[in-house]
């Protein structure tokens, strides 16, 4: 049966405004710390090659399968779920996959917020020259007098939310698309200006070797399962940013004429390669100035901050790291905002800028509950068999990385691949029948959602339960 709805909010003028919007989406904080370091702790090379073949079993199809979902319904994820159900003459149930969605991203929102608010503090700590001749005990000290300061968090995080609801209020085409249009090269340039710096340092072959080269000595002291597979998996899954509604509210506004198939791959493509220049860009300079490769917070907020206060043009170098990592979580930030706009503009009745307001005014509330959890209402407690500093935070991080998106990305899976019918998923793929469309339908049938449950059991501490 031919569809061919027009969404309410309009659409990307373009497949590549789509690209970009959807590549912001996916690149967040996360690409500039945590993939690079996964890299070099997990074999090099040889994590990067599992990672790909991770990517391209599990994350694209199930990319490609929210995609579709969301050029079909043309509404919020909410709508789009409910309208596709009653189409596909399935249970209107359905529609609490979008729900899902939407609630995750706001608690997501909620303390990446937070997170993000740290980032522009430090463009101008940087860039007033409060880590000149820094040591470790000074850079932990400001780090610690941040998060310890509830009144500067909320500042900052007011901040972030403020910016994040400026640009969703101005709409498709005005708003988003003009602000990734912007951000997206921005981003791309200010990586390449770090990396061309980090050509300059003694220690950029060691850095290059660092990320590349299979490091096979420390591969024989690694289970290849839980130590390299299990990292690379989750990494894939995450770094897309699936199951959380905002690719699917991005699809709805794709052309029907773009093919859902070559912008997948690209958007893959365009954010590994992010990841990988940010690596390229830092552990350089964490190797010329001695320094220790640490994942987290601990490498961007304490350690680099040493480096930048020891190098030749260190604050400006500094500053633009720091510029670097706002535009990430800023594009981030949009796109997990947006779809709960969509549905109060569907649903409510409401103009966007009232819309974007409400959600934003609720995303901020909700992050008080982050912001407090660094100081006046911080606990421990265990988990999975690690043990959570941060209470309330943590708690948050877990219900939603952990539980909320693997499972939506389960459930999308499930529906695009054994619920829609089969011409269906063919109209709006635009690959025929053929081996194309089957290699897809085979990976989001069966892989994809035997790597997602791998993920959710690996999250949760089931896994270890199963294998004991």
């Amino acid at each position: 049966m031919s569809v061919n709805r027009t969404s309410i909010h309009g659409q990307w003028s373009s497949r590549w405004a789509f690209i970009l919007a959807a590549t912001g989406s996916a690149v967040g904080l996360g690409n500039i710390w945590r993939f690079p370091y996964l890299t070099g702790e997990n074999g090099g090379g040889a994590f990067v090659l599992v990672y790909l073949a991770c990517v391209l079993l599990v994350g694209i199809p199930i990319m490609m399968a929210e995609i579709l979902l969301g050029r079909r319904g043309r509404q919020s994820p909410i709508n789009t779920m409910e309208t596709l159900a009653e189409e596909e003459g399935l249970s209107r149930h359905w529609h609490l996959l979008g729900w899902m969605g939407v609630i995750a991203g706001f608690i997501i929102l909620s303390y990446y917020s937070v997170i993000a608010g740290w980032t522009l503090s430090y463009i101008l700590k940087t860039g007033s020259g409060a880590f000149i001749d820094a040591d470790a005990a000074l850079t932990q000290g400001i780090f610690t007098d941040l998060i310890s300061d509830p009144k500067k968090l909320l500042l900052w995080h007011s901040i972030f939310i403020l910016m994040s609801v400026v640009i969703v209020a101005r709409g498709v085409k005005n708003g988003l698309e003009q602000a990734v249009k912007i951000l997206m090269p921005a981003l791309f340039i200010l990586l390449l200006i770090m990396v061309g710096y980090a050509m300059s340092t003694e220690k950029f072959l060691e850095g290059i070797s660092y990320l590349f080269i299979p490091d096979f000595d420390a591969l024989a002291d690694k289970n290849l399962f839980s130590d390299i597979f299990l990292p690379a998996l989750g990494q894939a899954f995450f770094s897309l940013s699936i199951g959380m509604g905002a690719i699917m509210i991005y699809g709805s506004y794709l052309p029907k004429e773009s093919s859902i198939t070559f912008s997948c791959f690209t958007i893959a493509i365009a954010d590994t390669s992010v990841a990988l220049l940010a690596g390229i860009a830092i552990f350089p300079i964490v190797f010329s100035y001695g320094l220790e490769p640490a994942g987290g917070p601990g490498l961007i907020f304490i350690t680099l901050p040493i480096a930048f206060g020891q190098m030749p043009f260190g604050t400006f170098f500094g500053s633009l790291f720091f510029i670097l990592l706002l535009f990430a979580a800023w594009t981030s930030g949009i796109s997990l905002l947006e779809p709960a706009v969509t549905w109060l503009v569907e649903n409510k009745n409401m103009s966007r800028v009232k819309a974007a307001a409400l959600a934003g005014v609720i995303t901020w509330l909700l992050g008080i509950v982050t912001v407090l959890s660094f100081n006046d209402w911080a606990f421990s407690f265990s988990f999975a068999g690690s043990i959570k500093e941060n209470g309330l935070f943590d708690i948050f991080d877990i219900l939603t990385s952990n539980i909320m998106l693997p499972l939506g990305g389960l459930l999308v899976a499930i529906f695009a691949a054994w619920q829609m019918s089969e011409s269906s998923t063919v109209e709006e793929l635009g690959l025929g029948e053929g081996r194309a469309y089957q290699a897809w339908r085979f990976a989001v049938r069966y892989i994809a959602p035997a790597g997602v449950l791998i993920i959710f059991l690996n999250a949760t501490g089931l896994l270890n339960v199963f294998s004991s």
